[in-house]
């Protein structure tokens, strides 16, 4: 017994690192876009292709993930993943070229998705005993939450102390410790009665965002007729993946669930959440060195504002939902996310505007994100029967990652149209419009040493900068109200979808013990 408590506790901290690691590569990269911007020559839309490269992958491999695991072992295919996840993350720390850093960073989004939908089924077998179950995620969860929370921090120390690479070689040491808690400790596990795989559903899905979202970044370079031609083939794939999940026997998103009021209101949860927090942290390092002229290191400290909460504000979340219903507690958070960009769009806004006057929005908009979440998670799991919990997580998961790969190039969209916006204005027609959005997608980067260089006209028209960095400014406001608006949106059909109270609340019936309160997702 003893033995079986010790090779469980090892197999926790085998995945809990694994976990660690899925979080860190999501927010810890966003605080060296502007370095990979000057030092791998990377333009606006390859920066945010590093981003989007990962979110795409990891959605491609969620659902099919969990059927592989069941059929050919869950700690075997951990162990693939996680190996696999080591080897990207050396690519990305190697690649000397953005190009090349793109197609590592898919390699580790297809490895970080998978690895990461393994560790809750390893977990779910691992631990029999409910309470030691629920004990188990608890810890799980916080790991997770500290691997987003303070990626941005540990993001900004490494290249104030070393380089940027270390940004990702650093996760190469830790997956070999990983997979050596994960080896040790993990019991192997089979289902013998796994599903088919559903390829026409991931190809499909997969294609149907990967074509929106390169049309949201390469749309201004293409003509009107690829522009067409893309979207009209990203809607024929999204139409495919509908009669494909309507007539496969063993589909990979039961459509059904979403006649449930719990279920579709808490998605709107995990929707608004990555329509405006998660991809806005792409952004923000952008905001934080590119208009107000801070470090790498001090970046990474501010965002600890905006992510902290994230953590701290888990158990108030629970009791609301307890108290309120998910009702109220889901859109209550995303009213408190919406209230906060509005907040910071004021504080952007002002004459001398400084990390003191975006204060107040960030910490609003981290407390949205902590009231949001947790209760989002557990009631989508919590409103079906236990049996189809599964499928409601892995939907909730693919419903957010998707919101969040569309709106990081959404809002890089918005950035880059703002800048334009203001250049046409100040500039009137000084620069011709391949000219104006060449320069607006570099002003976009963050990086504003050097404009001259790049558009001899600017050291005659700006001079001193105060357009160009003006423009920036003018950008970041329309991302903001963007988001804030949105958000606020998402909260009022959220609460319409739930409806009036429930005497009886769906939850209670099915709740799944792996997933509980404080699970941090993306």
């Amino acid at each position: 017994m003893t033995f079986q408590i010790d090779r469980n506790t090892v197999a926790l901290v085998g995945v809990c690192l694994a976990s660690l690691l899925f979080g860190l590569e999501i927010s810890s990269v966003p605080v060296i876009l502007p370095k990979l911007e000057s030092v791998l020559v990377a333009d606006f839309k390859d920066l945010q292709w590093i981003m989007n490269a990962y979110t795409i992958a990891c959605t491609t491999v969620l659902m099919a993930t969990g059927t592989l695991a069941d059929r050919f072992g869950r700690k075997r295919v951990m162990v693939i993943t996680t190996v696999a996840f080591g080897l990207a993350s050396l690519l990305c720390g190697l690649a000397p070229t953005a190009p090349l850093l793109i197609v590592a960073r898919l390699l580790q989004g297809l490895a970080g998705g998978a690895m990461f939908t393994c560790s809750v089924a390893v977990l779910s077998h691992q631990f029999q005993d409910g309470s030691q179950r629920g004990k188990a995620f608890v810890a799980w969860s916080i790991v997770s939450g500290i691997g987003l929370g303070f990626g941005p921090a540990i993001g900004g120390l490494i290249v104030t102390l070393s380089s940027w690479q270390w940004v990702f070689l650093i996760h190469v040491p830790l997956a070999i410790l990983a997979l050596v808690f994960i080896s040790a400790g993990v019991t192997e596990s089979f289902d013998r009665n796994a599903q088919k795989l559903d390829r026409a559903g991931i190809l499909t899905l997969s294609f149907a965002v990967f074509g929106l979202s390169y049309l949201i970044t390469q749309g201004a370079d293409l003509g009107s007729g690829a522009r067409i031609g893309v979207a009209s083939a990203a809607v024929l794939a999204f139409i495919a993946f509908l009669v494909a999940e309507k007539i496969n026997p063993y589909p990979m998103f039961d459509f059904s669930v979403f006649r449930i009021r719990q279920f579709s209101g808490a998605i709107m949860g995990g929707i608004g959440m990555n329509f405006s927090y998660w991809p806005f942290i792409i952004y923000l390092p952008i905001y934080f060195s590119g208009v107000l002229g801070y470090d790498s290191t001090t970046t990474g400290l501010l965002l600890l504002v905006y992510t902290l909460p994230l953590m701290l504000m888990s158990s108030i979340a629970e009791r609301l939902r307890a108290r309120y219903q998910a009702r109220v507690a889901i859109p209550l958070g995303l009213l408190t996310l919406g209230i906060g960009f509005i907040a910071m769009r004021v504080g952007s806004g002002l004459e001398g505007a400084n990390w003191l006057t975006m204060l107040p929005g960030t910490l609003i908009a981290g407390i949205g994100i902590g009231l949001t979440n947790s209760p989002t998670t557990n009631t989508t799991t919590g409103s079906v029967s236990p049996d189809r919990a599964g499928m409601a997580s892995g939907i909730d998961i693919s419903a957010r990652l998707i919101t969040l790969a569309i709106n990081i190039a959404v809002l890089g969209l918005l950035l880059t149209q703002g800048i334009v916006s203001y250049l046409r204005d100040a500039l009137g027609t000084a620069l011709d419009p391949n000219e104006l959005r060449a320069l607006a997608e570099k002003i976009a980067a963050g990086n504003l040493d050097g404009l001259s260089q790049h558009s001899p006209k600017l050291a005659i028209l700006d001079p001193s900068g105060a357009i160009a960095h003006a423009a920036l400014v003018n950008g970041f406001g329309w991302v903001m109200l963007y988001s804030g608006i949105g958000v606020l949106a998402l909260a009022v059909i959220s609460f319409i979808i739930f409806g009036p109270k429930n005497v009886a609340p769906q939850e209670a019936r099915g709740h799944h013990p792996a997933h509980s309160a404080g699970e941090a997702r993306p």
